[in-house]
């Protein structure tokens, strides 16, 4: 406590390198033996350093394990090592007059869990997950027995080492040992060894509870800044970094001085990126005596709020966040669920099975599950293989795993075997709470959050009580088991609806109402479910499968589902579900009609097991297609995510006169609007987005000639574009659309690709001489990432305008966050990808620094409204207060003119006036209104729709939206009298 408390008010100092110590007094070879045969040289290393001024001293033990000592031939000696290693440095530290601690070093070893020994034996590996963490704990034992205050996992490259380490450590019962770990950054770009991201290996450690977090090694302090600046905006504990002292030289020495590294670190302190710093290689105690002098006085890093989002990873770090939109998992690399992949794995083809889960990834999964379980398989050893397979494949290992398995011993070699963090699916109450506590606190220890089945020791939970019932317990028992809440999921059992038996009429909107439960009564928890079950009853009808999954979707996840196990293959866009059938099916699912399966197996038999979704079948649906106009045919083909009339379609509009321009800014681009608008409606998903994507890329590639045709001859210089997502983001849909769009306006577009530092954005933008920067994003880090690009290029002195654009980002955000970063710039928001060729048209124009300056001009408005309001913003008052200020005269008081008074309003065709007095126009316009803007106005945004489902507020919701459209319905009857007055 005393540690952490200290933390937070200056920058530790940790020592130098202690191997560059040893050979400067002459000790070259087995370090850790030297605690034996040189304890006092050992010593007055420590002392030296914590004369130059370190808090913190580390053992020398880096090696002292049994995996690093078997190259000596001295493993039984570890546990001893790293004992006396201990007990040295706690003597020098006792002896100090000031408080020093001591660390106790955990090098990574010379091997790796992840990475395959040999090219040719990809599973083969020379130790298991159990004989590392037996080698870490004897190693862990001997540092706690000499005397160590905390312990250092350092230089570490491999997270899944890292694991075994921290596993040791919580099977210790240690958990109240202060935890640094730091990370070796295989080069600039921030990935370790073994391909992670620097955010991937964090998210797979973060249960360690640690106290410090950062980087050390490969790098001088320079190299290592823009990933320690990353790293401080989502690091949810202390920051550290111990670089080497510069690059390493021909000979392999390292020449930086104390004063230049000093420098570097302070640069760093400067900006509040640090709480402890020291030195690695090369680093000796003159080096640690200048960066403490540099550092002191300079404030701490400050922690980063804890977030409740589902952190996941691979080699990336995955974000489960509704705010993203529902999270699809793949589901194809399951042996009970695809028959392909059985049969691949039966048959050992593992690299035709890897290119099943590339493909699920591919088409928009960023979390895919593995099932091994069949009866005719060795699951345990078939998980470990096909684990061990992905780690080599880095098409597959980028996304994050789920563990799928009814054998608790198949989930625990699936978790020893991969590097991210996982998702285990899934653990029950069906065997009583001691067996579910235990296996819960095996899987925390291993570092995966859970998906907890609505079973009981009274069975599977079918009705809507025994799902919140089972829910609320194990929330309980996992919350008291140490699970943050947010690595908690609820699958509540999707069940079969359309069987035609009763009780199970109610099964769809059960898990619907217990799913809206769970996110209003336990904070925090996320909810799953397996999407293929619902439509078990309709096997070999795909076209009713696919349509119930999608209806069940828009409305579980309008009720909160956040992930789910899907085939994107077996979906349908809602509202492009045929009348009649999306009738049948919301019926089933929501129970609203007794009738309701009768209708649906009725209709079912109606239609051909192989058909698409409308029950009058291909042919007449293509009879009807051939009635659109081929601009609608096009437009729709985005929306659906192919056709196979695609480039006949557009071979016939550049026939009758349109350009390739013309069409990509015309049907392609009313496509896409079409398809992001079903999107953010949660009528599409990811993957189907990533096809319409697919069928824009096909369509543009169609019309390329086409454009270079037409471009020919004209002679003219093209401004230089360029595109980047930024880093920690994978997301490129909107960029690659906005790209192509520039591309057609005759902007020459270069395209950098996603999780793109800053630094590289800026590099190339020099290198190619671009006149404008555009950068993107979806997720909410990437707003981080995008302001520091605005300090970045501020600081370079640029004046590039910087167009930004994606799902989070915003007009708001770009006047008040960015704006002001970049002052010699201008930041524009561009809301769509075809606002950018206008926006860039009129930055290069001849007027344009007038353009830039009313820009400027607004983003100053906007800004200083928003400080205003921020500044005069008030408590809200209670329901009971507010209502006791309201005003007397109600809106139905007031007088409305009659049917009679209003009878000239008429049109050749027809009245707008019912005789009865109601209002036509009304009945028109009320429909088409976006309640959004009232929502707003009162206060509510985007909570109405919740506030229309939640049980205890909806009926209160209901009368609010009812009374404002009577209210709004008066207004317009008010309005269009006056007009005729």
């Amino acid at each position: 406590m005393l540690l952490d408390q200290i933390l937070q008010e200056r920058i530790l100092i940790l020592d130098g390198a202690m191997g560059t110590m040893l050979q400067r007094n002459g000790l070259c070879g087995n370090s850790e033996e030297f605690n034996f045969s040189a304890p006092d040289i050992v010593g007055s290393i420590h002392k030296a350093y914590i004369d130059a001024g370190a808090d913190i001293i580390s053992t020398n033990s880096f090696s002292a394990n049994r995996i690093s000592q078997e190259e000596y031939g001295k493993q039984d000696l570890a546990g001893r090592m790293a004992c006396e290693a201990a007990r040295i440095a706690r003597q020098a530290a006792d002896s100090a007059n000031r408080k020093v601690w001591v660390a106790g070093s955990i090098g990574p070893t010379g091997k790796s869990l992840t990475l395959a020994q040999d090219l040719s034996n990809p599973i083969y590996r020379p130790f298991s997950f159990d004989q590392m963490a037996d080698a870490y704990q004897e190693q862990i034992l001997g540092l706690l027995e000499g005397g160590a205050d905390l312990l250092l996992m350092e230089t570490c490259f491999d997270a899944l080492n890292t694991k075994a380490a921290i596993y040791a450590l919580q099977r210790l019962g240690r958990t109240d040992i202060p935890l640094m770990i730091s990370v070796s950054a295989s080069d600039r770009s921030g990935r370790t060894l073994t391909g992670q991201t620097v955010e991937a290996f964090y998210r797979s450690v973060e249960h360690s509870g640690m106290m410090s977090f950062g980087l050390n090694c490969s790098l001088g302090a320079e190299d290592l800044a823009p990933l320690v600046e990353d790293l401080s905006h989502w690091a949810e504990c202390a920051v550290s970094c111990h670089p080497n002292a510069g690059l390493p030289n021909e000979m392999g020495a390292y020449d930086q001085s104390p004063e230049t590294m000093a420098a570097q670190v302070a640069c760093m302190a400067s900006k509040g990126l640090l709480n402890i710093t020291g030195g690695c290689c090369g680093t000796t105690p003159e080096h640690i005596a200048a960066i403490a002098k540099a550092v002191r006085g300079l404030a701490p890093h400050k922690r980063v709020k804890k977030e409740t989002i589902l952190h996941v990873s691979g080699l990336e770090a995955v974000e489960v966040d509704r705010r993203n939109n529902f999270t699809n998992v793949g589901e194809r690399t399951n042996v009970a669920g695809s028959r392909k992949f059985a049969r691949l794995i039966a048959a050992g083809d593992y690299d035709s099975a890897l290119k099943i889960a590339a493909d699920q990834i591919e088409n928009g999964a960023r979390i895919i599950d593995i099932n091994m379980d069949d009866a005719m398989l060795d699951s345990a050893k078939e998980m470990t293989t096909f684990l061990r397979h992905i780690s080599s494949d880095p098409a597959v290992a980028r996304a994050a795993l789920m563990i799928d398995s009814s054998h608790f011993e198949t989930v625990l070699c699936g978790l020893k075997n991969a590097q991210g963090k996982c998702i285990v699916n899934s653990i029950s109450l069906k065997e009583g709470e001691e067996a579910f506590l235990r296996k819960a606190r095996e899987i925390r220890a291993l570092g995966a959050a859970v998906v907890v089945m609505a079973f009981d020791e009274q069975g599977q939970a079918t009705d809507y009580e025994r799902k919140i019932e089972i829910s609320r317990r194990s929330y309980e028992l996992l919350r008291k088991a140490g699970f943050p809440s947010s690595d908690i999921i609820f699958d509540v059992n999707v069940l079969s609806v359309g069987t035609g038996i009763p009780e199970h009429a109610r099964y769809g909107i059960d898990f619907i109402e217990a799913v809206r439960w769970i996110k209003g009564n336990l904070p925090g928890a996320l909810t799953s479910g397996g999407i293929s079950n619902l439509s078990f009853a309709f096997r070999g009808n795909n076209a009713v499968r696919e349509a119930m999954h999608s209806v069940f979707l828009y409305h579980a996840v309008k009720a909160g589902l956040d992930m789910g196990i899907v085939n994107p293959g077996m979906l349908q866009i809602y509202d492009s579900i045929e009348p009649q059938l999306l009738k049948c099916v919301e019926d089933v699912i929501l129970d609203s009609d007794p009738k309701a399966s009768e209708r649906l197996l009725e209709l079912a038999s109606t239609m051909s097991a192989q058909g698409a979704a409308a029950s009058t079948g291909e042919s007449t649906k293509a009879r009807q297609e051939e009635d659109i106009p081929a601009e609608q045919r096009i437009s729709r083909a985005l929306v659906a995510g192919g056709s196979a009339s695609l480039e006949a379609d557009l071979e016939e509009l550049l026939g009758s006169g349109w350009t390739a321009v013309k069409l990509i800014e015309g049907p392609l681009m009313d496509g896409m609007a079409s398809v992001g608008e079903r999107f953010g409606a949660g009528k599409m998903f990811l993957p189907q987005v990533v096809k319409s994507a697919k069928v824009m890329r096909e369509a543009v590639a169609f019309l390329q000639p086409y454009m270079e045709q037409d471009s020919e001859g004209q002679g003219v210089s093209r401004p230089k574009i360029l595109m980047a997502t930024v880093k920690g983001d994978v997301h490129d849909i909107g960029k690659n659309i906005t790209g192509i769009v520039l591309g057609c306006n005759g902007f020459e577009v270069t395209d950098l690709g996603v999780m793109v530092p800053k630094e590289t954005i800026l590099e190339q933008a020099a290198l190619t001489g671009a006149d404008i920067i555009g950068v993107s994003g979806l997720i909410t880090p990437s707003l981080f990432q995008m302001e520091e690009l605005c300090r970045e290029m501020a600081a370079r002195g640029m004046s590039t305008p910087l167009l930004i654009g994606g799902a989070t980002t915003s007009a708001l955000h770009t006047a008040v966050k960015m704006a002001p970063e970049y002052p010699n710039g201008v930041v524009i928001h561009a809301h769509a990808a075809a606002d950018n060729p206008t926006i860039i048209r009129r930055l290069l124009a001849d007027d344009g620094e007038a353009y830039i300056a009313e820009l400027k001009a607004q983003q100053r408005i906007i800004r200083d409204n928003y400080i205003k309001d921020e500044a005069g913003k008030k408590p809200l008052l209670t329901i009971s207060e507010a209502r006791s200020r309201r005003h007397v005269k109600r809106a139905d008081e007031v007088a409305i003119p009659t049917a009679e008074a209003l009878k000239p309003m008429r049109s050749d065709n027809h009245s707008l006036l019912h005789p009865k007095g109601g209002c036509l126009c009304c009945d028109l316009l009320v429909p088409l209104i976006n309640w959004h803007f009232f929502f707003s106005a009162w206060g509510l945004k985007g909570r109405f729709p919740e506030l229309l489902n939640d049980k205890e507020k909806g009926a209160e919701a209901q009368k609010l939206y009812h009374d404002a459209q009577q209210l709004l319905e008066k207004i317009i009857r008010l309005r269009l009298l006056r007009l005729q007055m």
